[in-house]
């Protein structure tokens, strides 16, 4: 189980000499960051019964998270999901079936908490799949919980990611170097998520 510790603490390491991350390596984008559409929860709950009716008890949780799960909150129009599995790094138990559903698997980082993340094009989703004990999950549960209770965090998070989009689109970025430039804001954001949660 992940430990306080754990959930606090962010890796900024490098992927293993010689290993890469992107199974479809990463382009440049436009970056969009629209108005809230009070649609997407719906959109979240049919992605959710697909993920099940595909998984069936192998989905051990499916979580609602990412900009689209806080309301008020400006995003790009991409549900961010997080899958949770008894073995990611067992694929044969689970990915051939998301595939057959139309996701297309992106990134494999079997030193991050065995982490994949999967595509699906319609609607949009970034699906994340992580085992039981990895502590980015709760992360996210307590970074989406604390801007749903915080409306200045809330302002400064939707302020900084169109900052952001806006030099990323100038420069011709990837969504990649998009998060990169949030970063900072991010990690300051989390920090009082965390002490109003306990854990720091």
């Amino acid at each position: 189980m992940a430990t306080a510790r754990d959930i606090t603490t962010f890796f900024d390491g490098e992927p293993p000499a010689g290993l890469s991350p992107w199974v479809v390596p990463p382009v440049a984008e436009h970056i969009a960051i629209v108005e809230p559409d009070p649609a997407w929860p719906e959109v979240y709950a049919e992605l959710a019964a697909r993920i099940r009716a595909t998984l069936g008890p192998r989905a051990l949780d499916i979580l609602h998270v990412g900009s689209t799960s806080v309301p008020g909150l400006p995003a790009k129009p991409i549900i961010d999901i997080d899958l949770i599995v008894a073995d990611p790094a067992d694929e044969p138990a689970w990915l051939p079936a998301l595939q057959d559903a139309g996701f297309m698997l992106t990134v494999r980082e079997p030193w991050w908490y065995e982490h994949r993340c999967l595509r699906l094009a319609q609607p949009r989703c970034n699906l994340h799949v992580f085992g039981p004990d990895a502590p980015e999950p709760w992360k996210h549960r307590v970074f989406g919980d604390h801007l749903r209770r915080d409306a200045a965090d809330r302002a400064l998070y939707a302020e900084t990611k169109r900052a952001a989009a806006g030099q990323a689109n100038a420069e011709g970025e990837t969504v990649m170097e998009y998060n990169a430039r949030k970063q900072a804001v991010i990690r300051d954001i989390y920090a009082r998520a965390f002490r109003a949660a306990g854990l720091a």
